[in-house]
């Protein structure tokens, strides 16, 4: 079993790697049970436990099972493991969900009560900028505000003109793949829009936009199509970038297209 440092240390670690997983942490224990509050275990997207503790198989199953819905979606969760006993004189059936806590049954002999939190560490989404525009430095000063992690891509002699990116790349060259959920924003207007937008295209990213009139971006299109750019890749392009807001500002373009971005990231995730 793992010493509490330990899995403070393998935190830290695991959060180094930008790597998603969850920690679950036993808040109170009724009568026999093997782990007692306080103990906790680190679960990685698959299920697995990385290090720490949190128990026998009556626990296990239940915990590592929601830990993976916790880590998919990012919502927290409490689990009761109760024996079933006292589930039917509740009227609880195992995996019923009541006022925020999810139920399931304990089958050892022990016939102890755990109740579990889950709670998931994700890696910030990665939001890539390129350009040096007004638009531009002003999706990195939102961008941050809002959570993202954020790499500004411009010319060497133009990435000082951003205060605080996280990380500041000379060119135009987005890495092709990323463990980190990515959202590319080409906001170069007219200083390197056809080699910044080309390699946004070619990455995994999960949106790429470009800051532009439609005009501009049907031309650039064909003309990365003539190229050698595929279709499905330029199909993916959202142009012009952001939601319609009527935005005018630098600053009013960097919100929308935030905005644009938070309604893809939140998808599905909301209850009806």
């Amino acid at each position: 079993m793992m010493e509490p440092q330990d899995v403070v240390d393998l935190v830290a670690a695991m959060r180094a790697r930008a790597e998603p997983f969850a920690v679950a942490t036993v808040v109170r224990t009724v009568s026999l049970t093997a782990a007692k509050a306080g103990a906790k275990a680190v679960i990685r997207a698959d299920g697995r436990i990385s290090g720490g503790w949190i128990g026998g198989g009556c626990a296990r199953a239940a915990v590592l099972r929601a830990a993976r819905q916790v880590i998919a979606d990012g919502t927290p969760r409490l689990v009761s493991i109760r024996p079933e006993d006292l589930l039917e004189d509740a009227g609880i059936a195992p995996g019923e969900e009541r006022d925020g806590i999810r139920f399931a049954a304990n089958r050892c002999p022990s016939k102890g009560t755990m109740d579990v939190f889950i709670e998931a560490v994700l890696p910030k989404p990665l939001l890539v900028i390129c350009g040096a525009t007004p638009v531009a430095k002003a999706l990195c000063d939102l961008g941050r505000r809002m959570g993202y992690e954020t790499c500004v891509h411009a010319p060497a002699d133009e990435l000082d003109a951003f205060a605080a990116p996280d990380v500041r790349v000379a060119g135009y060259e987005v890495a092709a793949s990323s463990p980190l959920a990515r959202f590319v924003v080409v906001a170069t207007q007219g200083a390197g829009d056809k080699a910044a937008l080309a390699g946004a295209l070619a990455s995994d990213a999960a949106y790429v936009a470009f800051v532009g009139s439609r005009l501009k971006a049907a031309a650039l299109r064909e003309e990365l199509a003539r190229e050698g750019v595929a279709r499905a890749a330029l199909e993916r392009l959202h142009a012009p970038a952001g939601l319609d807001i009527g935005a005018i500002t630098p600053e009013e373009i960097a919100l929308s297209i935030l905005a644009e971005i938070t309604v893809l990231r939140r998808r599905g995730q909301r209850e009806a």
